[in-house]
């Protein structure tokens, strides 16, 4: 009996994926406390770690807009996207636009930094945690991204890897937005995760 070569491709690709999310639905710790997140929602703050070993808010960024990418340095698409953000981190840093990466991968800090140098990175990159993922949805697959406003509300999501001008046109969009006015709304901060 001849088999399909497609066919055992297809199957061998279902397969693998299934292994993937499985893998990756096993390890999460905890439950997921984002299912409430949409756009609009103010973007649940934290703390990690930077790679220089300094502590990081999502909140010091607050008044700028934000791309906050989950990813991680096994993450294929992430490698393609990453030279995109640092060329898009240049071209409207001006306009008050930050990105900023969070690691979520088992690498270790060395790894991941030599992995951001050799990417030519030119924005912070914090060490994920899985109770920050779970902050966010549980972060599914990777690369994931949430674009923040400048009042610190989230204006899109983007899962999995996009083109360029999707990002840009998201980026458009946080960028556009005005910083909160009202004393509440600036000081108003979600759980933090330490």
């Amino acid at each position: 009996m001849k088999r399909n070569p497609l066919a055992l491709v297809v199957v061998a690709f279902v397969a693998a994926g299934m292994l993937y999310f499985g893998y990756h639905q096993a390890r999460r710790t905890g439950p997921v406390f984002a299912s409430h997140l949409t756009t609009s929602s103010l973007a649940p703050d934290f703390t990690l770690e930077s790679l220089d070993g300094k502590n990081m808010k999502l909140s010091d960024f607050r008044g700028k807009a934000v791309l906050l990418n989950f990813w991680a340095t096994w993450c294929g698409p992430c490698k393609i996207e990453m030279p995109w953000f640092v060329e898009l981190q240049n071209q409207y840093a001006a306009q008050g636009f930050q990105i900023v990466g969070v690691a979520m991968d088992d690498a270790s800090k060395e790894d991941i930094g030599k992995f951001a140098k050799d990417m030519g990175v030119n924005y912070p990159i914090l060490i994920g945690k899985e109770s920050v993922g779970d902050q966010y949805g549980g972060v599914p697959a990777l690369p994931e991204s949430f674009l923040i406003g400048r009042d610190g509300k989230i204006v899109d999501k983007i899962i999995g890897l996009r083109g360029k001008a999707e990002i840009e046109d998201a980026i458009r969009k946080a960028i556009d937005t005005k910083p909160a006015t009202n004393q509440a709304s600036a000081t108003e901060t979600p759980l933090s995760s330490e």
